[in-house]
């Protein structure tokens, strides 16, 4: 489970046996666990799902995701490219 960034508070990771799914990025914080999925082409985040994530938390995440965008898309390439 390959580590991304450390962002404040937040761990964003991919599960390495998922690169058989569409590009998406986990994230974590405390209790709080969520999914999200990325489009590049349209630079679009979906939440996939979220375990105890709250609205400002959600806001929070997805500022950081497009923040990064372009990094996590890229690793996301670099992972697909190692299976």
């Amino acid at each position: 489970m390959p580590t991304i960034l450390e962002i404040s508070g937040w761990r964003l990771f991919f599960y390495s046996n998922e690169s058989h799914e569409p590009m998406h990025i986990h994230a974590r914080k405390a209790g709080v666990e969520c999914k999200f999925w990325l489009d590049s082409k349209t630079f679009d985040v979906r939440e996939a799902f979220s375990y105890g994530l709250k609205a400002s938390e959600s806001r929070e995440i997805r500022r950081i995701i497009f923040d990064h965008f372009d990094y996590i898309t890229e690793r996301w390439q670099e992972l697909k490219e190692r299976r």
